[in-house]
C-alpha cells in the first residue's frame, strides 16, 4: 500500500509527463502548489531551467490584504498577481501545471483568476 505522499508524487509526475507531450517545451509552465496555510504559483521556463515569475500568499503586499492565505480569495489574488507579473515579463501563453492537486477549489480559483487577468492556457 502506497502512502498518500507517494500517490501525490505519482500524480505529479503523470501530470507533468502529459504536459510535456502536449507542447510543454514550447511554452513556460504555470506551476501551482498549495499547502494547508498558503498557496504559491510560479512560471517556469523548463528549457532554460529557471523561474521567470512567482507570487504567493506569503508576500507582504498580499498578506496584509488577505484574511488568510488558505482560501479561494487568496488564490484569486495570487492568480491575478502572477498574471500581471507575467505580462510585465512578456509571457502571455503558459501551460497550467496543477501538480498532484485536483483541479477544483483553490487551484481552480487561481487558474480562473490568472485567465481573467490575461494569461492564456
Amino acid at each position: 500500500m502506497l502512502s498518500s505522499r507517494e500517490l501525490y508524487k505519482r500524480r505529479t509526475l503523470r501530470n507533468r509527463a502529459k504536459l510535456r507531450k502536449t507542447g510543454g517545451t514550447s511554452r513556460p509552465r504555470l506551476s501551482v502548489h498549495r499547502s494547508s496555510k498558503q498557496i504559491y504559483a510560479q512560471i517556469i521556463d523548463d528549457v532554460a531551467g529557471r523561474t521567470l515569475v512567482s507570487a504567493s500568499s506569503v508576500e507582504k503586499d498580499l498578506k496584509g490584504a488577505l484574511k488568510t492565505g488558505a482560501d479561494k480569495s487568496a488564490a484569486e489574488a495570487v492568480g491575478k498577481l502572477v498574471a500581471e507579473r507575467a505580462k510585465e515579463a512578456g509571457v502571455t501563453e503558459v501551460v497550467f501545471d496543477r501538480g498532484g492537486f485536483r483541479f477544483h477549489g483553490r487551484v481552480k480559483a487561481l487558474a480562473d483568476a490568472a485567465r481573467e487577468a490575461g494569461l492564456q492556457f
